[in-house]
């Protein structure tokens, strides 16, 4: 394979393949583990290819001073407790893990922190997604490159000179890679998107490119898809009701699955070229309905010089072509013909 191509198991990525689609669970399920496989069941059952999640371990990524980015938990004093309370066990992850790959998704999930990484190569990641938060965090890219395993880099909060730089370190570790245009806004107006960045991320890094979309919407990654984006990841809420902070930048499963038939409608589209004479010719039983032909407007006597009063445009499209009248103008008819009968080369001198 080609650096714009790699596998994450067994799902190939990158050029020439389907866009691949990650459900987005992040911390929605608010700390409940039956939540959490009601999320997965919801991604699975409308197509989707990989669901993901975050790996929270609070001592090992926060400290009592975190200060909130929105303040919205009613239970949670501090920020630094709400992230204790969405931890999962090993146990729990693994079987997290074992319902996705039985439902055919891929699992996936973001370590916040080296002990979070190692927890999820125990339970045998199949790649690893770097939150935009990290780009810069090197002890945790370079656990992640260490193991072999494709990186998806976000650069939801990155300027280009550091998104240079983590592509520097994880291309000389030698292990396949793609580049994700996110914005951190949530939820993300459509100005803030930024679809240009597909093509400037394939073009710079020479890898696959994707979208992390916030927006709430099914626009950007319909957008994406025309622009033959390779991966595209969304945050899913199962109902605009659930409490949570990302519920606002989230689809449901219903417009996640709306979503895809859209994306893959569009990559049917791109991946079969019209050509427009082919069509024309497969289409001409059609043509010769739709379309329309030379008819003599009324009844003529032989030696009639025809006037273009004589000739009628109508329907089927059988006969002589409409754009033949200015030529048949002048010419003297060999026989009598009646009105809505077809204007023949063999009635006219």
């Amino acid at each position: 394979m080609t650096a714009m191509e790699f596998n994450i198991g067994n799902r190939p990525l990158g050029r020439g393949h389907p866009c691949m689609v990650i459900g987005e669970v992040a911390q929605s399920h608010d700390g409940s583990l039956g939540m959490a496989h009601a999320f997965i069941d919801a991604i699975a059952r409308v197509g989707a290819d990989a669901v993901k999640f975050q790996t929270h371990i609070a001592a090992a990524e926060s400290t009592p001073s975190e200060p909130w980015r929105v303040k919205f938990s009613y239970q949670d004093h501090t920020r630094y407790e709400y992230w204790k309370r969405m931890e999962f066990t090993e146990e729990q992850w693994a079987g997290l893990k074992m319902h996705a790959e039985e439902r055919g998704l891929i699992f996936l999930s973001s370590a916040f922190s080296n002990q979070a990484a190692e927890l999820l190569e125990r339970l045998g990641m199949q790649a690893w997604k770097i939150a935009s938060g990290e780009t810069a965090t090197y002890s945790l890219m370079e656990y992640y490159t260490s193991t072999g395993k494709p990186v998806l880099l976000s650069t939801g909060m990155s300027p280009i000179s550091e998104i240079d730089l983590a592509v520097d370190f994880i291309r000389k570790k030698k292990v396949p890679f793609s580049v994700m245009q996110c914005t951190s806004s949530y939820p993300c107006p459509p100005e803030k998107i930024g679809l240009n960045n597909l093509s400037l991320f394939q073009e710079r890094y020479q890898c696959p490119v994707g979208l992390s979309d916030h927006s709430g919407t099914i626009f950007p990654g319909l957008a994406g898809a025309a622009l033959g984006m390779h991966i595209l990841e969304v945050h899913v809420a199962l109902s605009r009701e659930m409490f949570g902070p990302d519920v606002p930048a989230s689809l449901t499963p219903d417009e996640l699955a709306l979503q895809i038939k859209g994306i893959r409608y569009t990559e049917s589209m791109l991946s079969n070229p019209v050509n427009k004479d082919d069509m024309a010719e497969q289409l001409q039983p059609l043509r010769e309905l739709f379309t329309k032909s030379l008819f003599y407007s009324v009844d003529l006597v032989a030696g009639t010089v025809l006037k273009e009063e004589h000739i009628a445009i109508k329907k089927p499209g059988t006969g002589l072509r409409s754009n033949r009248l200015a030529s048949l103008v002048g010419r003297k008819l060999k026989v009598k013909v009646d009105a809505d009968t077809f204007v023949r080369e063999s009635d006219l001198e």
